[in-house]
């Protein structure tokens, strides 16, 4: 069996990454997370995976978990993954962000890891303020970030391909657009949503929901289809090479909001929060897939619709 190693396996990605590759049947799974308090995310995973606790921003830790670790691939997931908070904390998303890849790359340079493939995850949101004659977006977009987060994910793609140019490592280069799913927490549109209005049905809170820009238009895959893609641009993605990965189409936000509303019986008003709009948005996004299906086969399989149902129902579980 290969074995694989998880960087944030409590997150929301890594946990269903890690199912994924549980369901192969191909793979051994070791994930790492930052705290304790962190592991009651993972339920009943943990009893199907080996755990490690380890602070990626302590290069000498990283250095020494890899000097007597040596998986066969990576999925480097660990970072703060929310463009909105990164306005709230510039630094520590800037900081946080680059400083772990660039020690786990480090530990892999200093102890000869040239075999192990490693999956660098970056972004969509790289590509920031799209003309509408960018639309779709393929790899070739210029990249015109508009958050700090964006900013720091833009490090570390290209910190990515200065690390297979320079010292040979075996990486590649994957730029996701929005994913959503169950498990999802708050700080994104469609769980902020799904939560408000499990709320409402469980009378926990007044039958008002709070909302920001409702004109913009996003690309949405199911998180449980962008992992098979993470997957795949292992085993067939090409060292070096960068690929967007997302659905190929957009929605509204407000279209979105009136299907997951559309699935309750619950008369909701719709309330304008201002502290919900980020400092810059942008009108569009769509995401050209081509060159990642073209390498890997890959595509999206389940339903916008039937995602937005399964998102509703977990939180209705947990409200």
């Amino acid at each position: 069996m290969k074995k694989v190693l998880i960087t944030g396996i409590t997150g929301f990605v890594g946990q269903h990454l890690a199912y994924e590759l549980l369901s192969q049947k191909e793979y051994h799974v070791t994930g790492t997370y930052r705290s304790a308090s962190s592991l009651d995310q993972l339920g009943e995973l943990q009893d199907q995976i080996t755990l490690k606790l380890l602070n990626l921003d302590n290069p000498d830790a990283v250095s020494e978990f890899f000097k007597d670790e040596k998986p066969d691939h990576i999925y480097h997931l660990a970072a703060q993954a929310s463009p909105f908070l990164s306005f709230k904390n510039p630094s520590d998303t800037i900081t946080n962000n680059i400083i772990a890849q660039l020690n786990v790359f480090e530990a892999l340079r200093e102890h000869a890891m040239k075999s192990t493939r490693v999956l660098s995850v970056a972004t969509g949101e790289m590509y920031g303020v799209v003309k509408p004659s960018d639309i779709p977006i393929d790899e070739d977009t210029p990249l015109r970030p508009i958050s700090p987060y964006s900013v720091s994910k833009i490090a570390q793609d290209y910190m990515s391909l200065q690390y297979v140019l320079a010292h040979d490592l075996d990486i590649v280069r994957m730029r996701p657009f929005n994913h959503i799913g169950p498990g999802q927490k708050e700080g994104y549109v469609v769980a902020d949503f799904a939560k408000q209005i499990a709320e409402i049905e469980k009378g926990k809170r007044e039958p008002i929901l709070s909302v920001g820009n409702l004109e913009a238009k996003r690309d949405f895959t199911d998180v449980r289809d962008m992992v098979k893609g993470y997957v795949l641009a292992l085993e067939k993605g090409e060292k070096g090479e960068v690929y967007n990965i997302g659905s190929g189409n957009s929605h509204r936000i407000n279209d979105m909001l009136q299907l997951l509303l559309s699935y309750s019986t619950k008369m909701v008003e719709l309330k304008i929060d201002p502290a919900r709009f980020r400092p810059i948005d942008v009108p569009e996004v769509v995401c050209d897939y081509g060159k990642f299906h073209k390498r890997t086969g890959w595509k999206p399989e389940i339903p916008f619709e039937k995602t937005l149902q399964e998102i509703l129902d977990y939180w209705r579980k947990i409200v």
